[in-house]
């Protein structure tokens, strides 16, 4: 076998890979072994024939395909490794020469990894954004802890009031005539969720249980239904029931039923800590993103086409398994939505891009700095994760093989240059 290399635009290479007229005949030697039972030739049993009868009746070139594949496979990987190229892609084959007697020509079209031409990296401005938790943010997160032990309470000694839930039958009519879906019994309704037509929720207020009243109200205009859209109606409306929601008390009491603490005190003050160190997280990640994205445009790196297919295969085949946890298929979900293969990877394609490049550019950054990963810290990055995952870590490092623990290897360097950014940047 021989490999001649040729460099094509956009970080992209062709292979030409010339297998021996020998080492040809042995493949369509396997070739045939492998596929003579599917012959069935007059004279003979199946799978007897020999590979001349077999050639003579179906014509020479009847196991050039298997022959291809088998000599394709036999030789691609060790041309790829002889080429000297850090290849990023399936190769894309293409059969140049094949024949009896002669050598077996093909090539094989692959993605080089770019190289990538660092601008300013070390130092870039970037404003770093202190978010501060305001009295409100506390008092708002406590109220939602409120509204999740909130009760549901009858009443039967008032009228409707904003913010009850209200049982109620209706029957809706335009120009004196009902209308399909304008009529049901024992609905409920929240008044002041704004879920009916304008004007309806607002005059049930005061109504009392029993009670029975006509509600003028007039259709948007762009109401769902077109005959019923900008017209007035009339709904014959009746109170069944009342209930209104009742908060626990904000003291001490609610405090120790909710959290470990015993006062409301320290309550809120452990809700504002979290708060704050959730709105430090968040700084601190649109800062490390910022800085990122400020390196990425001070580069310079052209991208082949097929590493962006590549990761877009890899958030497609993603997105495919949280469906399969929904019981759905792929197909399916791309039927419902309206969506052909094309359109649903095309809308991975920005992200996908902006992926490979940011990876490109940090590998660069790393190379550059010669940043390494010592056992200890690898270690201690496989605990983090076996931790994250709920399993015991002795357990998990007695099944990582050599390519796992590069993986966490490369976790462990991809840090280190993230880090080193975002020390060195301008804030």
């Amino acid at each position: 076998m021989s490999v001649q290399v040729e460099k094509l635009e956009k970080n992209m290479a062709k292979l030409t890979v010339e297998v021996s007229a020998e080492d040809f005949k042995a493949a369509i030697k396997k070739a045939y072994n492998k596929t003579k039972n599917r012959f069935a030739i007059p004279g003979f049993r199946k799978g007897k024939a020999s590979q001349a009868v077999i050639e003579k009746m179906y014509g020479e070139a009847v196991f050039y395909e298997d022959a291809a594949d088998e000599a394709i496979n036999a030789t691609c990987m060790e041309a790829m490794n002889e080429s000297g190229l850090e290849i990023v892609s399936r190769p894309e084959v293409a059969v140049d020469q094949i024949g009896k007697d002669k050598p077996f020509i093909y090539t094989a079209t692959v993605a080089v990894r770019p190289e990538v031409t660092l601008g300013e990296y070390k130092g870039v401005e970037v404003k770093k954004e202190h978010t501060l938790v305001t009295e409100d943010d506390v008092n708002a997160e406590i109220e939602k802890e409120r509204n999740k032990q909130a009760a549901e309470v009858s009443v039967d000694d008032r009228a409707v009031a904003e913010g009850d839930t209200v049982n109620l039958d209706y029957s809706g009519s335009v120009d004196g005539v009902k209308f399909a879906g304008g009529t049901a019994e024992g609905q409920t309704l929240k008044i002041g969720s704004h879920t009916f037509i304008p004007g309806f929720e607002e005059q049930m207020v005061g109504m009392n249980i029993g009670e029975e009243k006509d509600l003028n109200v007039t259709f948007p205009t762009e109401y769902h239904a077109p005959d019923l859209a900008g017209k007035e109606a009339v709904f014959h409306v009746k109170v069944n029931s009342i209930t209104e929601t009742q908060l626990p008390a904000l003291d001490d009491d609610f405090a120790k039923d909710i959290s470990e603490f015993d006062t409301l005190d320290a309550y809120k003050a452990d809700v504002r800590a979290k708060l704050e160190a959730q709105a430090a997280e968040r700084d601190n990640n649109a800062f490390t993103n910022a800085v990122i994205e400020k390196v990425m445009a001070n580069a310079t790196v052209e991208i082949p086409d097929a590493m962006v297919e590549r990761q877009i295969d890899s958030m497609v085949r993603n997105f495919e398994a949280r469906l399969a946890q929904q019981g759905l298929k792929l197909a399916d979900f791309m039927k419902y939505t309206g969506q052909d293969e094309k359109s649903f990877r095309n809308q991975y394609r920005d992200q996908a891009e902006k992926s490979v490049r940011a990876n490109l550019v940090l590998e660069a950054v790393e190379n550059v700095e010669k940043f390494e990963a010592t056992e200890e810290e690898i270690d201690a990055e496989i605990e983090k994760f076996a931790k994250q995952i709920g399993q015991n870590v002795e357990d998990l490092k007695k099944n990582l093989t050599e390519g796992d623990r590069e993986y966490f290897k490369a976790d462990v360097i991809r840090d280190k240059a993230v880090k080193f950014l975002c020390d060195n940047a301008k804030a």
